[in-house]
């Protein structure tokens, strides 16, 4: 096993794809931000110079291109930035793409694949560090996808280009450069299949994107102590694979969510939701959510650090589930 970073592979996933599928293309110049790892797309524009599209800055006008693009025939892969400015694209999100196969009664579907940079990056403030793929749980029809290792994002992307649905990649800025293994042989990952990073017998712990290294550090603090953490990394948000965290719950009959949506109507209360209906003979204690709070992501650091959920904040969260019940 070798290591490879989150963007390595999110690259070679699309370089990979763009040779096998001569429909893939990319619309957006900042499909790794702005950061260091931008260089690594130059390879795509070298290879693909035909397929691969910078136009100006307009998510409402590249994602319409996009949805276009999919319902011609083509498989786009349409790169939106900062997901904050998501928002501009909304109707072709929600109101075209994800309703499109409806709308035409199965006629035309819309295999177009978005991607946001999403999360709490470091002096971003409020308007570069909001993760809204909460909301977009309210957008039937559209698949949604959050890989937190390397070889999940080149798996989930290379099933997301072969969709016949839209899909919406969600990558955690602060991912792109940590590094993961990866086997020799990649491969697409289906969709709707929840990966259990560690194996534990007190306490579930439900992780999506950059919560799942920070819960895996916490597990291991918390290992030291005797408290074994069992780690589920939903990898896909629609599909949910609700099975494998039930399951999960009825071993440890304790379950604490970990997301860095904002609490209110988030993932991670979704996440409770589901297993206060379909697990809840399991549980020995309350579900805990450790989210950001209902507020603005502040600029300063030392508040940015303070409604950020945090390794230190997740194990903390883990002891109260022990105690409670």
């Amino acid at each position: 096993m070798s290591k490879q970073s989150y963007a390595a592979a999110l690259v070679d996933a699309l370089h990979d794809a763009m040779r096998s599928d001569p429909r893939v293309s990319i619309i957006g110049g900042y499909v790794l931000g702005l950061g260091p790892q931008r260089t690594l797309t130059d390879r795509l524009k070298q290879d693909f110079p035909d397929r691969v599209f910078d136009p100006p800055t307009s998510e409402a006008g590249n994602a319409a291109v996009g949805v276009g693009a999919s319902m011609a025939g083509m498989r786009p892969f349409v790169d939106l930035g900062t997901a904050s400015f998501s928002y501009l694209a909304w109707s072709q999100l929600t109101n075209e793409a994800a309703v499109a196969h409806y709308m035409t009664n199965g006629r035309l579907t819309a295999p177009v694949t978005f991607h946001m940079l999403h999360g709490v990056r470091g002096g971003g403030a409020a308007q570069h560090s909001q993760s809204p793929h909460a909301m977009l749980w309210n957008a039937p029809g559209l698949e949604i996808v959050a890989p937190s290792t390397a070889a999940d994002a080149y798996g989930l992307i290379r099933t997301a280009l072969a969709s016949p649905n839209p899909t919406m990649l969600v990558s955690h800025a602060k991912l792109l450069g940590i590094e993961t293994e990866v086997s020799e042989k990649k491969s697409a990952i289906p969709f709707g299949v929840a990966d259990i990073k560690r194996r534990g017998r007190d306490v579930t712990v439900v992780a999506t994107s950059l919560m799942v290294p920070y819960c895996l550090t916490a597990a291991e603090a918390l290992a030291k102590d005797g408290i074994e953490v069992e780690l589920v990394d939903p990898r896909t948000l629609v599909p949910l694979d609700e099975k494998t965290i039930i399951e999960s719950v009825s071993r440890t009959g304790r379950l604490v969510v970990v997301d860095e949506c904002p609490l209110r109507g988030g993932i991670a209360s979704e996440i409770a939701a589901t297993v206060a209906e379909r697990g809840f003979k399991h549980l020995k204690a309350p579900i805990v959510r450790v989210t950001r709070p209902d507020t603005p992501v502040p600029f300063s650091l030392p508040l940015e650090n303070f409604v950020t959920p945090d390794p230190e904040k997740i194990a903390a969260a883990v002891r109260g589930a022990l105690k409670a019940g």
